[in-house]
């Protein structure tokens, strides 16, 4: 199915210097919010408790507070509604020895008198557990841009490895970006959300830069920027149906996914948006830019070809008994 018939390619390489504009001002405006407002971690990641609770009515949710400020235990903690009036979730940063053991039960003796109320989850992570889960959790990103790196080195050349790199850096600091900017609470969910888009922002990458590729080896006069218009043109209608059908879903999930998986859902929108804007507007003009030589890419295939051949030759020689 095309969207697009291909009929002419497309200038998106003449739009390419005002959208990279655009680009780094979301990108500085992304580090000026993690510099100024940081993060703000769950207590997968800074350690506390968690106690979700639902009521049978809206929850009074200042008669709570005044029940809670009554127990030490508390101190410190808050308040805030889970996707419904009649559900609230209790966070504490710290977590006690005390704490640890009867959490449920100390939670409902402390607000009693509130309504009827359950106890539907306790979640508790400990300073340490949630910092290793942290250190973990970076180790793994890290882990992840090194072998995406190799990768597409060995897969094409370095100009295209260092082009990839910059689009999935642009992407997922942008996103973390705008987590900081709704405050969305960062936990293991974000975290998978992250590793997720940059797959799919790679995989979107990998084939323009495959048709990429393949023009350059048919196309010995064309500019590069005429290729590479030349080849997001022809993969654009499988780049729009591939992004308007995981975004329809990744929106719906938004929508109707509930407050667990909402921030997931919300880290996915914005992180597969930029996926495909940047393997478009970002990777691709990153070559031109990186003075990617067709000529002496040509020149490299007809040496390797020549070598092959003459492997070639050798092989063919000895099993003949030539040799």
């Amino acid at each position: 199915m095309e969207l697009f018939k291909y009929t002419k390619a497309l200038g998106f390489m003449s739009q390419a210097r005002f959208v990279i504009i655009l680009s780094i001002v979301l990108f500085f405006a992304a580090l000026a919010l993690l510099t100024t407002r940081g993060l703000n971690y769950g207590i997968d990641f800074a350690g506390g408790t968690l106690i979700q609770v639902k009521y049978d009515t809206n929850a009074p949710i200042d008669k709570m507070r005044e029940k809670l400020q009554t127990n030490p235990i508390f101190e410190g903690s808050s308040i805030t509604e889970f996707g419904s009036p009649d559900e609230v979730v209790i966070r504490m940063k710290t977590v006690t020895s005390d704490v640890v053991v009867d959490i449920g039960d100390v939670t409902g003796e402390t607000l009693k008198g509130t309504g009827n109320f359950e106890i539907r989850r306790v979640d508790i992570v400990g300073p340490k557990v949630g910092g290793e889960l942290k250190e973990k959790g970076f180790t793994a990103f890290v882990l992840a841009i090194i072998g995406i790196l190799i990768y597409v080195s060995f897969r094409f050349e370095w100009r295209f490895a260092v082009a990839s790199m910059i689009a999935l850096v642009h992407d997922i600091f942008i996103t973390i970006g705008a987590v900081a900017l709704f405050n969305v609470e960062v936990n293991l969910d974000i975290l998978a959300a992250v590793l997720t888009i940059l797959g799919y922002s790679l995989n979107d990458t990998i084939i323009i830069f495959d048709r990429i590729r393949e023009n350059v080896i048919d196309s010995k006069n064309m500019k590069l920027a005429d290729i590479i218009n030349e080849a997001i043109t022809k993969t654009l209608s499988r780049t729009t149906l591939t992004s308007l059908t995981t975004l329809f879903v990744v929106f719906t999930l938004f929508l109707f996914g509930g407050e667990i998986i909402h921030a997931f859902a919300f880290t996915l929108l914005v992180g597969l948006t930029l996926g495909t804007f940047s393997s478009i507007f970002v990777a691709s003009p990153i070559l031109v830019w990186l003075n990617f030589d067709v000529k002496n890419y040509h020149a490299k295939l007809a040496e390797k070809a020549k070598r092959e051949a003459e492997k070639q030759r050798i092989r063919d020689q000895y099993e003949s008994g030539v040799m």
